[in-house]
């Protein structure tokens, strides 16, 4: 038996719902669901959907305790089709809020690669990969 390789959702547990709502939808993603009602909104992307959910709340919800800073361990990535494409979506992610981390550069595996965090600290690289080419909106590896 296995688990299935079935990716479908990202929770992020957030500080502010409405400042990570209005920073998402800033972005210009699809938004579905009511953060005010349900206490949990979801942002369309092109291959699973973004959750956000108050921090505290996710983490009773998965049973560990809130408290934590610094690097998680994780980072999320939005894959592009050229330079140009990162450095625009770079900009508009700073223009509708975020945090600079790493200006996209020329990589050593001969990508290019930069970071940005949401308002709660999630960080967020912007990738233009030339090995791993894009197809019908999603990443083909390898």
């Amino acid at each position: 038996m296995s688990v299935p390789a079935n990716f479908t959702i990202v929770t992020l547990g957030v500080r502010d719902l409405g400042r990570a709502v209005a920073f998402y939808e800033a972005l210009g993603w699809e938004r579905r669901g009511d953060p005010e009602g349900e206490g949990i909104c979801w942002f369309r992307t092109s291959g699973c959907w973004i959750g956000l959910f108050g921090r505290d709340a996710l983490a009773e919800d998965a049973d560990v305790p809130a408290e934590g800073s610094g690097f998680s361990g994780v980072t999320l990535a939005i894959s592009v089709g050229s330079e140009a494409e990162a450095d625009t979506a770079m900009a508009a992610a700073l223009e509708a809020g975020a945090r600079l981390v790493k200006q996209p550069t020329r990589t050593e595996w001969g990508g290019y690669s930069g970071y940005f965090a949401d308002p709660d600290g999630h960080l967020w690289e912007i990738a233009r990969n030339p090995h791993w080419p894009i197809r019908d909106g999603r990443v083909e590896i390898g």
